[in-house]
């Protein structure tokens, strides 16, 4: 049985992470920034649940000071910023800039304790990096600033590893199951595999990620080819 925290758990990828390992057997902890809810959505699924704000980095070590040893950490909270040059909301920018890449770093910072040389980390970025769109300017930023991250984290913590997964456009997950048929339905006829990835596709991926002892400062896109569309 292995201990699996998944900050940013509460839903999506990250909550069907959570339920997949819980399921397994394995020790699972979850977060969310709203402690009654991350308490409720983890009984559901057999994990504990904890109040983490990754957009206020003073209060994670606070928050997480009641973790033990951490044997996987995944880091998957992301908040959805539609940010242009021409209309440039700071405040925004802000929140998801420190989120995103100041809370990660707080919470590796806060774990770095409790983690081992066996340990393994996955941090969430996202395909806008490579493909951005109008209103993805501090998104693609984020995500870019990710694989830095990803790279400093492995050299400084060896030989534990860390990893970072890119999901595309995840077709049954909460924010895209939201869009338009007709929007999905453009988007499969750009994906080579004809189908758009699935969150099960992205749990699979970060399972690999944090099993295999031979993969380490690897950036792996689950997107079924989009980028060759």
């Amino acid at each position: 049985m292995s201990s699996v925290l998944v900050v940013g758990g509460t839903s999506g990828i990250g909550l069907e992470f959570a339920r997949v390992r819980a399921g397994q057997g394995d020790d699972v902890v979850l977060t969310g920034r709203d402690a009654q809810r991350a308490e409720a959505v983890a009984k559901e699924c057999g994990a504990r649940g904890l109040a983490v704000d990754l957009a206020r980095p003073l209060e994670i070590a606070a928050a997480l000071a009641g973790m033990g040893r951490v044997d996987h950490l995944v880091i998957a909270g992301v908040s959805r910023d539609d940010n242009k040059v021409s209309d440039y909301d700071i405040d925004a920018a802000l929140r998801l800039v420190t989120l995103k890449l100041v809370g990660y770093t707080e919470v590796v910072h806060t774990l770095r304790s409790r983690l081992h040389d066996d340990s393994s980390i996955v941090l969430f970025g996202g395909q806008a990096k490579e493909r951005p769109y109008p209103g993805a300017t501090t998104v693609a930023t984020v995500n870019a600033g990710v694989r830095g991250m990803m790279n400093s984290l492995a050299v400084e913590l060896a030989p534990i590893r860390v990893n970072a997964v890119h999901p595309g456009v995840v077709g049954d997950s909460p924010y895209w199951q939201a869009k338009p048929e007709k929007v999905l339905a453009a988007l499969r006829t750009e994906t080579p595999t004809g189908r758009l990835a699935a969150m099960a596709d992205v749990v699979d991926a970060v399972d690999f990620l944090l099993r295999n002892r031979s993969v380490n400062a690897v950036e792996l896109t689950v997107d079924g080819g989009w980028l060759l569309g």
